[in-house]
């Protein structure tokens, strides 16, 4: 092997590496790759083109941690002060000067949002740690009613020390109003005072900002609809968790906006990001035939799987191209941490189904706990990259193929400069097989059916005053799938907001005695 070998990417300043020697491609393979449409694509749009041309909108997280790329003066100066309205009002509560109602300090942070308003600053709250006066911070994130309960009791009597984060740009998602008003809820139960402990992140002049103006919260943040719920983590929507939890957000930035440097490089040999776009490319023949799994050895990071879920798969995940052809792309990822993984899924990864490529991500420095030794001269953190390095040998071994990403530390910095890799990979991957990553149609489709099966509900208690009725005749009344019809049916029973008679097939339902006409 030449050295350094040809698909080792490394800074040139600092102990940063993106290696592809292990994914069994020949450099010509990427050479042929359309990166000049690819290049010129992300440049548009970080100047401002309309990227994303099926909501009208213009594609901006870039200009986050770079105001001074933004195409306006006024969306520069918008998220410069938004950044610092964001440290100054965290501030005020981590020292005491912003207070719970009964005039005590925050003690714990309830966030509410979903996707991408709470996959990013779950990532980072959990890889970074509160700091010494940073707040606890809590996450509703699904419209789960025992999860929403199960996080309620586990705060307890805290909850009168609690600030309660709403984030949502459009201000109407379900998920996040269900979780906001069961909070408020049990907020009102121990006699609190809600307006005084609520902050919302939204678009303006949205449901929630309008809400929030009314009921008089403690203070809103904008989220510019330029800005995606799965690209938002270097917005309002992460900057303001990590600030109350002590995070350093200025080093986050200013890493994300030291990777953005780097991966705009035209070349896929210097650039990181274009290295990895051009391996999921030609490892997955253009068409994501191979899934990614992702595999950092680091307990800090067991959450960039889930948060890569998304950024990449819902980015990703589309059925037309540009043009409108039907193309059904998408990348599956999924993965957990080493080295629990070689207790889990390895061995498949080694002698099972070859469809997949890992993501190593591989920690030089192993934290607090890095000077003990566990055998003389030899740490716990030697072998933590003994299996790393090991698992990368077998899988060659193989022939199945690998990626590793080489980091110093898990710090602000090092995390801003990973997200920003992968959003950078993510929409150079999307430009050389030519879709929008910047939608989801998908994901509003879904809402859409989601919203006609609460109607499903109400309207079959609505037929049940009539009296008893079975599957088929009450699917036939309302014209609804009678599978559907039957699944609504039993969750209602199960809530005791319907009574079942006889079992199935041929069971009959009817409301509670007292609630028929």
């Amino acid at each position: 092997m030449t050295w350094p070998p040809e698909l080792l990417l490394v800074h040139p300043r600092r102990p940063w590496g993106a290696d592809a020697t292990c994914m069994g491609l020949a450099p010509e393979a990427l050479d042929v790759l359309p990166w000049e449409r690819a290049f010129d694509e992300m440049e548009a749009l970080e100047a401002g083109s309309l990227a994303n041309p099926d909501e009208g909108r213009e594609v901006g997280h870039y200009w986050l941690r770079a105001p001074e790329r933004a195409p306006t003066i006024g969306q520069a100066r918008a998220i410069g002060e938004t950044a610092e309205a964001v440290r100054t009002f965290a501030s005020k509560v981590r020292s005491g000067a912003v207070r719970a109602p009964d005039g005590e300090p925050f003690s714990d942070l309830l966030h509410i949002g979903i996707g991408g308003s709470a996959l990013g600053p779950a990532l980072l709250v959990d890889a970074l740690n509160p700091g010494p006066d940073g707040l606890q911070t809590h996450f509703l994130d699904n419209t789960d009613p025992d999860g929403i309960a199960r996080t309620l009791l586990h705060l307890g009597e805290a909850l009168r020390h609690t600030l309660i984060l709403v984030v949502s740009k459009s201000g109407g998602t379900v998920e996040t109003r269900n979780g906001m008003e069961l909070a408020r809820r049990a907020c009102e139960a121990r006699g609190l005072n809600v307006p005084g402990r609520m902050v919302a992140i939204t678009g303006d002049g949205s449901r929630l900002h309008q809400r929030a103006a009314r009921e008089g919260w403690l203070t809103t943040f904008p989220l510019w609809d330029w800005v995606g719920g799965r690209t938002s983590v270097t917005s309002a929507v992460g900057l303001l968790p990590a600030e109350l939890a002590g995070i350093d957000t200025l080093a986050l930035l200013s890493g994300a906006r030291d990777m953005d440097e780097w991966t705009r490089l035209r070349g896929w040999r210097e650039n990181p990001a274009a290295l990895l776009a051009g391996c999921w490319h030609v490892a997955g023949g253009g068409r994501g035939d191979r899934a990614m799994v992702v595999l950092p050895y680091a307990d800090r990071l067991l959450l960039l799987s889930r948060y890569l879920q998304q950024l990449v798969m819902e980015s990703l995940g589309k059925q037309l191209d540009r043009a409108g052809r039907v193309v059904d792309q998408g990348i599956v990822v999924y993965g957990n941490k080493g080295s629990t993984d070689q207790h889990a899924y390895v061995q498949q990864l080694r002698d099972g189904r070859d469809d997949f490529f890992v993501t190593f991500i591989q920690v030089l420095n192993d934290g607090a706990g890095g000077v003990d030794e566990i055998e003389p001269g030899i740490t716990a953190g030697d072998f933590l990259q003994g299996f790393l390095l090991g698992t990368r040998r077998a899988l060659a071994g193989r022939e199945r193929p690998s990626l590793t990403l080489t980091v110093p530390r898990v710090d602000p910095y090092v995390l801003g400069g990973l997200v920003a890799l992968f959003e950078r990979a993510v929409g150079l991957y999307a430009n050389l097989i030519d879709i929008n990553a910047y939608h989801q149609p998908g994901v509003e489709a879904g809402k859409k059916a989601a919203g006609s099966i609460v109607d499903l509900s109400r309207d079959l208690r609505a037929a049940l005053r009539d009296g008893s009725a079975d599957v088929p005749t009450l699917a036939k009344r309302l014209v609804a799938d009678p599978l559907e019809v039957y699944y609504v049916l039993e969750h209602l029973t199960a809530t005791h907001r319907v009574v079942r008679e006889g079992d199935i097939p041929n069971a009959r339902w009817r409301l509670p005695r007292g609630e028929e006409r």
